[in-house]
């Protein structure tokens, strides 16, 4: 249940054959976002559990989830790329039913990330996921 423009990542990753064209691409994606503005990078916005800073800035308007995001490494703002190609755009109550993990490993960059790494995505995504339900639980 991705997103199209998951999917568009997905496709293109199908093309790239080398782990290291994946990286790039998905350096590539993060460099495309708009910076965060100073303004959200404030510890209400900040993930704990990621090795480098990290903020997410969700939104919901008439149901429909978005969130912005920066992070002072290349790669996690990336990740934060292709997060945002997998949530941005659905209705908040699909949010929670998004099996983030499994969508990654479509892509293949479970394996590929390191621990820490890995643990800064897991923290991430249980961000996205506990906003998306604290919205639902009040809109209940």
């Amino acid at each position: 249940m991705a997103s199209p423009g998951f999917e568009d990542i997905v496709e293109d990753f199908e093309f790239l054959d080398e782990w290291e064209d994946r990286y790039r691409y998905v350096i590539d994606l993060g460099k495309q976002m708009a910076p965060l503005e100073a303004a959200l990078k404030v510890p209400a916005t900040k993930v704990d559990g990621c090795a480098s800073q990290v903020w997410l800035h969700p939104s919901i308007e008439d149901g429909v989830f978005r969130f912005d995001g920066e992070s002072d490494a290349m790669i996690v703002r990336g990740l934060i790329a292709v997060l945002r190609a997998l949530y941005n755009g659905l209705d908040v109550a699909q949010v929670v039913d998004v099996d983030a993990r499994a969508e990654f490993e479509r892509l293949g960059l479970n394996e590929h990330l390191s621990a820490q790494r890995s643990n800064g995505l897991r923290a991430m995504i249980e961000r996205i996921g506990l906003v998306a339900g604290a919205a639902i639980e009040a809109s209940g």
